[in-house]
């Protein structure tokens, strides 16, 4: 554990291959004690690295304790977490720490092309699907649904739609309730965000792109949603290979 101004820890009780950390007051008395500002406080702990990748956060009879709050806020501070993919929660092990800093993500990012970039999508995002259709729940659905809701809402906005498009395809790979397959979309995406790709993103998102791009993701929701693996696969190829042929021509000119 380091030793910081900011958040301080709350032992969590002992945890696979790691020490158990000392019993401190976690984070300031004068924090919110909604849920909206006890998730950023533990936001903060966990990308100042209080709380590290892999560590057990403490129950939510501790956090609630510490914040004054009720476990039910608590609940919905952690959910929000979890959407922002910091932190996993498991039913009966408890709560644990996803993030994990971003230095190596800079570093592959670097030497990530768009073109390498897409090979790899190929490469993965139709078993995320199969995964995801395996293992995909109700709350799932809904936050694909959320996704594509802000995806037919953006228009011509190229920025509006990176990021709305980026959350629907992590709804994806959150919907497979693998970590490791959560783990290497999220390093996807970071490449995604690197600026050689705002070089042809003016290129690529033409509105009548981003309005192709939305027919597909839209074709693959309800292919998603009516549980049809052989139709979602086909679709999520053809999504990737038109933005592959998009991207090698952008990048051509």
């Amino acid at each position: 554990m380091r030793t910081k101004s900011g958040p301080r820890r709350l032992a969590a009780g002992p945890t696979t291959g790691k020490p158990q950390a000392p019993t401190a007051v976690v984070l300031s008395l004068t924090s919110s004690r909604g849920f909206a500002g006890i998730a950023a406080e533990l936001r903060r702990a966990i990308t100042d690295a209080v709380y590290e990748y892999g560590d057990k956060l403490p129950p939510e009879r501790e956090i609630a304790r510490s914040f004054g709050a009720s476990r039910t806020t608590v609940r919905k501070a952690l959910r929000q977490l979890e959407e922002r993919n910091l932190v996993k929660r498991k039913v009966g092990s408890g709560t644990f720490v996803v993030h994990d800093g971003g230095r190596d993500e800079r570093e592959i990012a670097d030497i990530t092309s768009p073109h390498e970039l897409m090979d790899v999508r190929i490469a993965v995002e139709p078993h995320i699907v199969r995964l995801a259709l395996l293992h995909g729940t109700a709350r799932d659905i809904e936050a694909m649904a959320d996704a594509l809701r802000g995806l037919e809402q953006v228009g011509a906005d190229r920025e509006q739609f990176t990021r709305w498009d980026e959350r629907f395809h992590m709804a994806l790979a959150n919907a497979t309730h693998n970590p490791l397959m959560v783990w290497i979309y999220r390093r996807i995406n970071d490449v995604r965000n690197h600026t050689q790709w705002s070089k042809v993103k003016d290129k690529v998102l033409t509105p009548s792109r981003i309005a192709d791009y939305n027919a597909g993701h839209r074709a693959l929701f309800e292919a998603m949603q009516a549980r049809d693996a052989e139709t979602a696969v086909d679709i999520i190829n053809a999504h990737l290979a038109e933005a592959r042929r998009d991207l090698l021509g952008a990048r051509s000119k």
